[in-house]
């Protein structure tokens, strides 16, 4: 999943087994290739170290040595934060995906991008999860 500070999801897929490296996924996915290609101008992935690090894909320094690289791990570790906590939201948002799914496997990537995309519709409309402390409360 690809997604911005405020949680909105960009980017999914879901049709890969759960066993599959996130950078394979990555790898084969049509955002690979656009972001290759500079689609996407100036804009930057951040990405943990199950992925290497890229001109659009950024990842901490493995083994820092400066204070300079030490702050950009700091820095690239909490602005990577939101993907983190959408996946908590989600579970929030949606039990089932937390708690198991009593459907066919063929029918659940289908169910995963359908969450995601009622959990956009929900961001749109202000319509956040009350118990998360990093989103604004409804009023």
């Amino acid at each position: 999943m690809v997604c911005d500070t405020r949680l909105m999801v960009h980017n999914i897929i879901a049709r890969w087994p759960g066993s599959v490296h996130d950078s394979t996924i990555f790898n084969d996915s049509a955002l690979c290739p656009q972001l290759e290609r500079g689609d996407y101008g100036n804009m930057f992935l951040l990405g943990d170290s199950g992925y290497p690090c890229r001109n659009y894909l950024l990842t901490h320094v493995l083994n820092p040595s400066t204070p300079a690289e030490e702050a950009y791990n700091r820095a690239q570790i909490s602005t990577r934060n939101p993907v983190e906590r959408l996946f908590g939201v989600l579970n929030r948002r949606f039990p089932c995906l937390q708690y198991g799914l009593q459907i066919k496997l063929d029918n659940v990537p289908a169910l995963i991008v359908a969450c995601t995309v009622l959990h956009n519709i929900a961001l749109s409309r202000q319509d956040f999860i009350v118990d998360d402390p990093e989103e604004p409360t409804q009023t």
